[in-house]
């Protein structure tokens, strides 16, 4: 209640600005809730306006039981009725049996998009492709010489490096 007396009221003049258009829908809503309550306050509970539904309130019980809504024949009686019936069954395993086709078929062209030889090829050439990328000395080869020999130089080896020279 104290929060009400707190609230600062704004001037007709300054809810009017474009600006303001969303606190004067606020404001507006806000009065007319307050309004309702007040013509409803006999019957409405404090319960009823801090608690959500649990129940989901259905007119009829035909979905809750799974029935058939419309006309229906019983026994050959009404052979117009029963043939409109024959048909939206039809109609309905004719949809359920496409949409099992063409997802049978979407699965089937999912395995085959690529031959496993194609991959096979692809996937060598990469492997290459790669190799090469990240060689560092492009053909030398590892070298299993100390790394204190030069190399050689025509046909002759030449003498490692002395450190103590």
């Amino acid at each position: 209640m104290s929060n009400k007396m707190n609230k600062v009221k704004l001037s007709k003049g300054i809810l009017e600005m474009k600006f303001m258009s969303r606190t004067r829908e606020k404001l507006e809503k806000e009065k007319d809730d307050e309004e309702g309550r007040a013509l409803y306050k006999n019957e409405i509970t404090d319960k009823m306006l801090h608690e959500s539904s649990k129940y989901i309130i259905e007119t009829s019980y035909v979905p809750c039981e799974d029935l058939i809504e419309g006309r229906v024949s019983y026994g050959g009686m009404n052979p117009e009725i029963e043939r409109l019936i024959e048909l939206e069954k039809n109609q309905d395993m004719a949809q359920l049996i496409e949409k099992q086709r063409a997802e049978a078929a979407e699965r089937q062209k999912m395995r085959t998009d690529v031959p496993d030889e194609e991959m096979a090829e692809f996937y060598s050439s990469v492997v290459g492709t790669m190799k090469r990328k990240f060689d560092n000395r492009r053909g030398a080869g590892p070298s299993i010489l100390p790394l204190n020999i030069k190399r050689m130089k025509g046909n002759t080896m030449l003498r490692p490096i002395d450190d103590d020279d």
